[in-house]
Parts: structure tokens; C-alpha cells; sequence
């Protein structure tokens, strides 16, 4: 069997580990074929290339709107160099810092916060800033128990408007760059309620008919039943399927290559995703 996990964040977006530690976590867990695929930034993968001679893939997972569906967009076999995908990642950097100002702001003028001047240097050396980020610091400041908590408590009332890519050229500058674009946890991801089957549906034939290319069938946050529906909903329509735990660190509580709620052990084998 082939231990496998095609979505992994470290600390260059919203996990907590750094792409050194990961990368040892991964030795450790005898992961043979993985991905790091951190919101909105490559960064990570210049790194992560350095310790491993095969069975990385180089990735990103990129927040989008396509049409009125908000969904995350996951890119695999991206060359990192590609000049498109370079320019979108910058374009996204300004719309995460106008996230972060406008969430600042609604700290300070509705919960009276403010962020140290050390603080705020580390928020903006970030190459990718979350919601995360912020609710981290909450708890340091001792104003909630966990990050959960806080993002609720602190920061789910704060309007940002759309600060997403487009979808459409996200999937393109995907192509482009020569990677795959897969739907990330198509039915919903972390702390999301989960979309009905008729729901899906809908969505999923506005995803197709704009170049996307896969989903990704197999989740830490899936059951069984789910994972089925999903991979005959690819068969149906000819995707590819993929499989990732969405692991954050000590950010979520999230077992590294955990890709179902039974986290019962599956094969790369049983993937349509060719290497």
C-alpha cells in the first residue's frame, strides 16, 4: 500500500508547522507521495523540494469565486516559476492584506483590540495571512481557549466583501502553469456544513464547465457515504480524484494523512490521479 496525502499546509499560509518540520513529520509517517499545497503561496514548495528526490508534488490551494460558488481551487504539477501563476499569487497578497486591514480595523473599533507593533510586523511578513493568524493571537492575548473560539467570538461578524480570486482564472492560470486544477472538499471543508447531494450537483456542473479537471473525493472530514457519492460523481463525469487530509498542525485537529472520519487507511492506487 502507498501512504499518500495530497493536502498539507505549513506556516507560509495557515498551518503551523514549517516546511522543515513537516517535511520530517512526513519521513516520520512513511508518507511516500505527498503535496503541500498552502492558501494562496508557493513559497513553500522552493523549500520542500530541497528534502525530498521524488514523491513531493509541488501544489497550491487557491480561494476563489466562480460564478456565486465559493469554493478552493487545488493545483497540482504547478511549476512554481510559471510567470501567470506568479503574477495571480501577487494579485492575491493584495487582496489578503486588504482582508487583514479591514479585519484590524473591526477589532479595534467593535471588540476595543489592538495589535502590538510587533504583532502587526509579523502579520504582514506573512505570505499569506488568515483569519487563523489573527485568532492565534487572541488566545495568546488570553481572549479565548482555542483558535475556533476566537475566529467566532472576534472575528466571523467582520464584512471583508469578496477578496477572492476569480475562479475561472484560477483553473486557467492553472493549466497554464502545466498543473491539474482538483476542487478541494468539494461538499464542504472544515467547520462547513456539508451540501446535499442535489446541491452539488448544481455546483458541480458550473465547475465543470469551467475547466475543472478533478475532485478531490477522499477527506479527513468525509465518510464513507460521502466518499462514494463523490467518486461516482467523478466516474460520471470523467475527473480525476484525489484525496488530502487538510492537515494545519497543531492549527487543526487534523491527523497527517487521515483522508476519511474513520481515518482507515487508503492507497494511492485507488485514485484516478496518474502520477
Amino acid at each position: 500500500m502507498t501512504k499518500f496525502d495530497l493536502h498539507l499546509h505549513s506556516n507560509n499560509s495557515d498551518g503551523s508547522d514549517t516546511v522543515f518540520e513537516l517535511s520530517e513529520i512526513i519521513k516520520k509517517e512513511k508518507i511516500e507521495i505527498f503535496a503541500l499545497t498552502d492558501h494562496d503561496t508557493v513559497e513553500g514548495c522552493f523549500e520542500m523540494q530541497k528534502y525530498f528526490d521524488k514523491g513531493f508534488i509541488c501544489g497550491v490551494e487557491l480561494t476563489c469565486l466562480l460564478d456565486v460558488i465559493k469554493c478552493h481551487i487545488l493545483g497540482y504539477f504547478v511549476d512554481i516559476n510559471n510567470e501567470g501563476l506568479k503574477k495571480l499569487i501577487e494579485e492575491g497578497k493584495i487582496l489578503r492584506r486588504k482582508k487583514l486591514e479591514t479585519r484590524i480595523k473591526y477589532l479595534k473599533d467593535v471588540h476595543n483590540f489592538e495589535f502590538t507593533i510587533d504583532e502587526l510586523n509579523w502579520l504582514y511578513s506573512r505570505h499569506s495571512v488568515v483569519k487563523t493568524h489573527l485568532a492565534n493571537i487572541l488566545v495568546k492575548r488570553g481572549l479565548a481557549t482555542d483558535n475556533i473560539s476566537a475566529m467566532k467570538k472576534y472575528l466571523d461578524g467582520c464584512k471583508t466583501g469578496n477578496t477572492r480570486f476569480d475562479g475561472t482564472k484560477a483553473i486557467q492560470t492553472i493549466k497554464n502553469a502545466g498543473g491539474i486544477p482538483i476542487w478541494a472538499h468539494p461538499l464542504g471543508g472544515e467547520g462547513e456544513s456539508h451540501l446535499s447531494k442535489e446541491e452539488f450537483l448544481l455546483k458541480l456542473d458550473t465547475m465543470v464547465q469551467n475547466g475543472i479537471m478533478g475532485l478531490e473525493c477522499y477527506y479527513s472530514r468525509y465518510n464513507q457515504d460521502e466518499i462514494n457519492f463523490l467518486l461516482n460523481c467523478a466516474k460520471k463525469y470523467n475527473l480525476k480524484t484525489t484525496g488530502g487530509s487538510d492537515y494545519h498542525g497543531s492549527n487543526k485537529t487534523v491527523k497527517i494523512a487521515n483522508l476519511n472520519t474513520e481515518n482507515s487507511p487508503v492507497d494511492f492506487e485507488q485514485l484516478n490521479f496518474n502520477l
